[in-house]
């Protein structure tokens, strides 16, 4: 799990390249809970948050290009 300090320290490549494969990761959990062999449901949560928080250090960047 990564920080939000880490998160922003990341360029925009590593950023777009690390949410795609987060939200593959969370596909695959999925639909391990769904067939009940995932053994931390809470890896759901964390993976969830983390695209949250990639998606909100680049929308800032954008905002701050555009500003």
């Amino acid at each position: 799990m990564m920080n939000i300090n880490d998160i922003r320290a990341m360029s925009a490549s590593e950023l777009t390249k690390k949410l795609k494969e987060d939200k593959k990761e969370l596909l695959h959990l999925r639909f391990q809970h769904s067939i009940n062999q995932l053994d931390n449901p809470m890896k759901l949560v964390e993976i969830r948050k983390e695209i949250a928080r990639i998606l909100t250090v680049l929308r800032e960047r954008e905002l701050k290009e555009n500003a």
